[in-house]
């Protein structure tokens, strides 16, 4: 059976009408199995099903197949991959939830959340019907709103509920009391998730001068950026902080010494970053718990593609080269210029049988603009010309037998043999560098033959060499 969790929105709340603050508490009753949660609803019976009888409750991630099907199948808690509370309501109405909520602060206004889903599919049963209730310890209630009758919906839904109250100045901790209204029996079956408290306050907007609130740039156009914040009447005393996140505004550290309402964001290297502003009343500012936030900024500093053209390339004249190149980015377009001699400039690795020496540029642009480029050489020569002769005797003229236009890409093989016929020395691949010796001992003064054997069909090369001491 495939059931699908559908997720509202707030539903005859009372809602903070000003900028909120990170979740102070936040219950979510854990991941895995069995019971997790170091809460305990009062009057209730922990039973280890996922479909806990009248009078019990259970913590888990799903539910299913319940008392004939008469609970709808729930396949995930609110948010996905963790618990939520599931209780079966007891025959009398009372308390199912009692919480003591400590650090928060002193004359704070706060916001209090929870999700809530009716299991039950038939319209007939008795629906949940829910009263919250935030007291102080001695018992003074300071905010109070009820749910009504939770209807029954077509597919499992989890709607939000919640309002907003104000700490007192002396202590600031406060009781989390929800009642169950209706008795238990044929329905008022209910599950219960991630129960939050958020500071609340006035409404605090930031913005990117003269831009939106998300910007992608180049990391080589980046322009020194100013955040500016509009805060509405509320505070008697405000301290403000901007803060950045590197991780998607999962966690926050404020910025040193930017405690203003404008912020000069200045050039960083390529990464992604989020920007906010906070506030709080001045003596509680050190709190998080106490602070408000602005809406969130964001800046994409994006960065260069990286483009290697390749080595440097030696061509004989009316033959071909094949260039090979590297580049990557952020979907990544990319050309070669100019296109005189290519057989595609839009490849990495083209033919280039340019007819005199050329520099081709490799041009890299990502998707968001940026470019990068990179160059390469193709020097274009009328032959190969092999040195007949050379000294290697270390006075630093003409020590080493080098074949200056044999491209080591041609992956021609280079070989000496000394008068016996012997191999004294061999290159595959590679720049030819013979320095006169074989196995580390000096060769005499003589005459060696040379033997260079191509791999793309030109006609071998062979000749002499004069070594001289």
């Amino acid at each position: 059976m495939l059931a699908l969790i559908c997720v509202s929105g707030w539903l005859n709340a009372q809602l903070c009408t000003g900028s909120l603050g990170d979740p102070v508490v936040n219950i979510t009753f854990g991941t895995g199995g069995g019971n997790t949660s170091v809460y305990t609803p009062p009057g209730y019976s922990y039973d280890a099903s996922t479909c806990p009888n009248d009078g019990f409750y259970t913590i888990t991630g799903n539910t299913s197949g319940c008392f004939g099907n008469a609970w709808h199948t729930v396949n995930n808690d609110h948010t996905g991959g963790g618990n939520f509370l599931l209780v079966n309501a007891s025959y009398q109405p009372a308390d199912f939830f009692l919480y003591t909520v400590r650090g928060l602060c002193p004359n704070t206004t706060y916001e209090f959340s929870a999700w809530i889903m009716n299991v039950l599919i038939s319209p007939t049963g008795i629906q949940p019907n829910l009263t919250f209730r935030i007291e102080t310890p001695a018992g003074t209630v300071l905010n109070t709103f009820n749910t009504g009758d939770i209807p029954v919906t077509p597919a499992p839904q989890w709607d939000q509920y919640g309002f907003y109250f104000t700490t007192t100045a002396g202590d600031p901790d406060v009781v989390l009391r929800i009642t169950n209204n209706a008795p238990g029996g044929i329905g008022n079956d209910l599950a219960l998730d991630d129960i939050s408290f958020r500071p609340c306050g006035p409404v605090l907007n930031s913005s990117i001068l003269g831009s939106a609130d998300k910007i992608n740039i180049c990391y080589d156009d980046q322009p020194g950026y100013t955040f500016s914040s509009v805060i509405s009447p509320g505070f008697l005393n405000p301290v403000f902080q901007w803060q950045l996140s590197t991780d998607s505004a999962a966690t926050w550290k404020d910025i040193t010494g930017a405690t203003n309402l404008v912020y000069q964001r200045q050039p960083t290297v390529a990464g992604n970053y989020w920007y906010r502003l906070t506030v709080a009343e001045e003596g509680n500012s050190g709190i998080q718990s106490c602070r408000i936030a602005s809406n969130i900024l964001q800046i994409n500093v994006r960065p260069k593609p990286q483009v290697n053209a390749g080595p440097d390339r030696i061509m004989i004249h009316g033959g071909r080269v094949q260039l090979s190149a590297i580049a990557t980015g952020e979907d990544i377009v990319h050309t070669w210029l100019p296109p005189d001699g290519l057989n595609d400039v839009s490849i990495l690795d083209p033919v280039a049988s340019p007819a005199a020496d050329t520099y081709y540029a490799l041009r890299v642009t990502s998707a968001y603009g940026c470019v990068n480029e990179d160059y390469v050489m193709i020097k274009v020569v009328a032959g190969i010309f092999v040195p007949t002769a050379f000294t290697p005797n270390n006075d630093g003229r003409n020590d080493y037998w080098r074949i200056p236009y044999l491209d080591p890409l041609m992956g021609a093989t280079v070989s000496v043999f000394n008068r016996y016929g012997q191999l004294v020395y061999q290159a595959a691949g590679t720049a030819v560098n013979w320095d006169g010796t074989f196995k580390g001992i000096p060769q005499n003064t003589g005459t060696f033959v040379y033997l260079i054997q191509f791999k793309d069909g030109t006609p071998d090369m062979k000749g002499t060499i004069n070594l001289i001491r």
